[in-house]
């Protein structure tokens, strides 16, 4: 491919000015594979995301009608002169903070939606009571368990003619009224039909219309006749029955199509919606759908464990759909299985479903339904297991994935969906997959883009870059100092460039190797014994203290649950009966050992720093209040007798009063998104005109706050706290980012680091403490992960402990000690498949690790 594609096969972008992109000008291919690469903070997510991405979605809302309009969050113009052949963009992130609760594996890839469907035409059902065929019941039968009731029984006839629908419904009552009928039950309550309830239209309703009301008596079985009869032509073959019981009206559903005949329990006819725990004629009655109860006893503040549902055993589904079997097998025993059973069912259906002589659907129709959903489900699996998500379950929670996981999991429902000439925009899809998984991975994005599709991939791993159809390098540096294309072409073409990304792609540089191994001594470390949390199989962790360790291991190998859900818990219970001089231990508690060599547990993980827009790297890390005390000494400052509090956005003698603090002020708007516009009074500064007065250096508060970190680290160079903290955050790759720049457009991997500088304070460096970091490296560029390594080896050369759960090579290779979990993923793994130094893992038979190692690694 020419390093400048035709100017028709190409996405033009001129004169781009989003964040710190300095009129960008650049073509990008249609239908290749494009990675975009570059230094943390280069500009990189500027162009893809807040350029590409927002403008593809902006026209697509502007394609609505104004109605539609008014209901959506809808995005501004981005800053730049030109775009022009510009695909329906569709971006795939990492993100599942904003997903539904109820939201599971099998619902985002719309897997589970096609098992419904699969269930609902040719499952076989059972009387949830007594297991036996459910089989149709005559009008005859229904008549007769009717009066079968006491003797002066009050009974009441109903038809369903609205099931749980949406809509005023005004026909359905004038049609009925026309039609004789007097009174309806609507939503539970009992109503005359000549004047019926205004109904709000975008809530569902059940409309039931009542047949008629009798009394069990002598002589009633030919009036009872004609009225069931009637009943079950208005309401499609099903009738309601409902008979005053000691003053309680008891409700009993009848139907020609679905009875027991053992318990003369009778079911509505098998819809998509009976399987599914969104709808409340699927959802298991007593929680709802969820799953799992709150303890009664629990008051509103209370962190409680939520218990399992005991009517549902937590599938969520209500009992008829526990006893709808396809080839004896329920919905929910399957979405409970690993993805990779899960296939192997559905391809032992299709099987059948060829050979007419064994098949497992025994009717014509049965046939033709399964025909038509198995293949699209074949295909959805086959593409999660191909981006190695073999070892999860349908039935998972999307809120338990990570970023990764999440985004891969959308990824291959976009992969089944067939569309074409989409742009697809991917934010790091490597990002938790083992080396050995990243090929398969690159091949569903080349399926992706081989149907049609332009796919721009944000990536830093040199297995993608090396397959890319196309390159474009955004640098060179970082915040102000980046925001340019550097490079751009093939991957040969960038490998050859002047660039950072240039030199680790032709070889011509390298991560820096640990200047000389420390020596590990993993017997004498904290020792956690016999951990089976979830995949794990007794395992027994023996961790090296002062060094830097690495946990390694494909997807789904029980990394986390060794590191996160017991090492964490575990020490933390440790560290707390240490503290209290308990020593009270709990039943099922993993046994751990050597942790009174540690005074201090610190976790960095990749959650937000702040929920709102108000919290900073400045804030949280502790800097602004410094900063706040450095204006408080300035000499007008006590002159005025303004106090540290008085430098605070969020205080009422020094914020703005007309935006709060806020710098912007919302204008709504009724059929265009809400607009957000520099506050006139402080004119973004966000302090009154009284705090501002007040300078240091010649710099007010708003001043600093509008400063790079790295820029703030020069101009407090004369206040050693804070010059120090904030040369923390220069280290660990951080310096673009802004004083005041909001929480809430930080990145996970920036979060993290964010967390890691505040709590590298030289304060706490005299305590014996132990660092837990997952996925360090995500978002950085090999560059960054050089700089990573040299804080990490500090913290470590200062008596420290550093846990790292961990793909990159380069972070494993310059590792201390190496722990390998597998060998697989899911019930496939859970053991620890070996230990040692990387040179010692490397020549592990089979260890996939090894495998990813020996290609970096020389030997001797």
């Amino acid at each position: 491919m020419s390093a400048n594609p035709p100017p028709s096969d190409a996405i033009h972008v001129r004169g781009a000015r989003v964040h710190n992109l300095q009129n960008v000008d650049v073509d990008i291919p249609h239908e290749k594979l494009v990675v975009f690469t570059g230094v943390s903070g280069s500009g990189k997510s500027s162009l893809v995301f807040d350029t590409l991405f927002a403008e593809g979605r902006r026209r697509y809302l502007e394609s609505l009608s104004t109605y539609s309009r008014q209901f959506l969050n809808q995005l501004e113009r981005p800053d730049v002169d030109l775009l022009e052949g510009l695909p329906p963009t569709l971006s795939v992130e990492q993100s599942v903070g904003s997903v539904q609760p109820r939201s599971t594996v099998g619902t985002t890839t719309e897997i589970y939606d096609y098992l419904r469907l699969l269930y609902a035409r040719a499952g076989r059902a059972h009387c949830y009571q007594c297991g036996k065929p459910v089989e149709q019941q005559s009008p005859q039968a229904i008549i007769d368990a009717i009066l079968g009731f006491e003797d002066r029984t009050k009974v009441m006839l109903l038809a369903p003619l609205v099931k749980g629908r949406k809509g005023a419904h005004k026909k359905v009552f004038e049609q009925i009224f026309r039609e004789g009928f007097v009174r309806a039950r609507v939503d539970g309550e009992l109503v005359d039909v000549a004047d019926p309830p205004d109904l709000q239209k975008t809530r569902t309703h059940k409309i039931d219309v009542v047949v008629d009301r009798i009394v069990i008596k002598e002589g009633i079985a030919p009036r009872l006749s004609e009225s069931v009869d009637l009943a079950l032509r208005h309401g499609e073959e099903t009738c309601i029955v409902l008979r005053q019981v000691d003053g309680e009206w008891q409700e009993q559903r009848f139907g020609t199509r679905f009875a027991c005949a053992t318990c003369g329990i009778s079911f509505d006819e098998l819809e998509p919606r009976t399987f599914s725990f969104n709808s409340p004629y699927g959802a298991c009655p007593k929680c709802e759908g969820m799953g799992h109860l709150i303890p009664e006893s629990a008051g509103k503040n209370d962190e409680v464990e939520p218990m399992l549902c005991d009517a549902c055993g937590g599938s969520r589904l209500a009992p008829i759909a526990h006893s709808v079997t396809v080839d004896g097998v329920a919905i929910h025993e399957l979405t409970a299985q690993p993805i990779s059973q899960v296939y192997e069912f559905i391809v032992r259906l299709l099987e059948s479903l060829r050979d007419s002589s064994t098949s497992i659907f025994t009717t014509e129709a049965a046939r033709l339904a399964a025909g038509g959903v198995l293949d699209d489900v074949e295909s959805r699996l086959r593409f999660l297991m191909q981006v190695g998500l073999e070892y999860l379950a349908l039935d998972r929670p999307t809120k338990t994935l990570s970023g990764g996981e999440y985004q891969r999991a959308r990824l291959a429902a976009c992969l089944g969906s067939g569309l074409t000439g989409v742009c697809y925009i991917l934010d790091e899809p490597t990002i938790g997959l083992h080396p050995r998984d990243v090929g398969r991975l690159l091949e569903s994005l080349e399926e992706l883009q081989e149907q049609g599709n332009s796919v721009l991939v944000v990536e830093h791993d040199p297995e993608v870059m090396a397959r890319a159809d196309y390159m474009v390098d955004v640098g060179p540096g970082a915040g102000q100092h980046g925001g340019r294309i550097i490079a751009a072409g093939t991957p040969q073409q960038v490998a050859e460039a002047d660039t950072p990304t240039g030199e680790y792609l032709s070889g011509r540089r390298d991560t820096e190797p640990t200047p000389q191994r420390r020596a590990a001594h993993p017997e004498t470390g904290i020792v956690l014994r016999d951990v089976d949390t979830h995949n794990l199989k007794q395992v027994t962790l023996e961790l090296p203290l002062q060094v830097l360790t690495c946990i390694t291991g494909v997807s789904g190998a029980g990394k986390s649950s060794l590191v996160i859900d017991a090492l964490l818990p575990a020490m933390r219970r440790k560290l707390a009966q240490q503290r209290t001089r308990s020593q009270t231990t709990t039943n099922g508690e993993a046994d751990i050992t050597g942790v009174e060599q540690i005074v201090r547990l610190v976790q960095v993980d990749q959650s937000p720093i702040g929920k709102t827009g108000r919290s900073n790297p400045a804030t949280y890390s502790g800097i602004w209040n410094e900063v706040r005390k450095v204006f408080a000494k300035t000499r007008e400052a006590r002159i005025r007798g303004y106090k540290a509090g008085r430098f605070s956005f969020n205080s009422k003698s020094g914020c703005c009063e007309t935006c709060r603090g806020q710098g912007v002020t919302r204008i709504a708007m009724n059929f265009l998104p809400d607009m957000y516009v520099t506050c006139s009074a402080c004119n973004g500064a966000r302090f009154n005109p009284q705090t501002l007065e007040i300078q240091f250096r010649d710099r007010s508060v708003a001043d600093v706050l509008a400063m790079s970190i790295a820029e703030a680290a020069l101009f407090f160079e004369n206040v050693p706290k804070l010059q120090k903290q904030l040369t923390t955050f220069v280290d660990v790759g951080l310096g673009y980012l802004g004083l005041g720049q909001s929480a809430l457009t930080l990145s996970g991997g920036e979060a993290q680091r964010v967390k890691l500088a505040s709590e590298l304070s030289p304060t706490s460096h005299g305590e014996s403490t132990l660092f837990v970091l997952d996925e360090p490296t995500t978002g950085l560029h090999p560059a960054d992960v050089e700089q990573l390594l040299r804080v990490l080896h500090r913290l470590v050369d200062s008596g420290h402990t550093v846990v790292v759960v961990e793909h990159d090579l380069d972070m494993i290779r310059a590792a201390d000690w190496v722990i390998d979990m597998g060998p697989d993923g899911g019930e496939q793994g859970g053991a620890i498949v070996a230990t040692g130094t990387p040179e010692e893992i490397l020549k592990h038979p089979s260890s996939h690790t090894a495998a990813a190692l020996r290609r970096l690694i020389a030997q001797p």
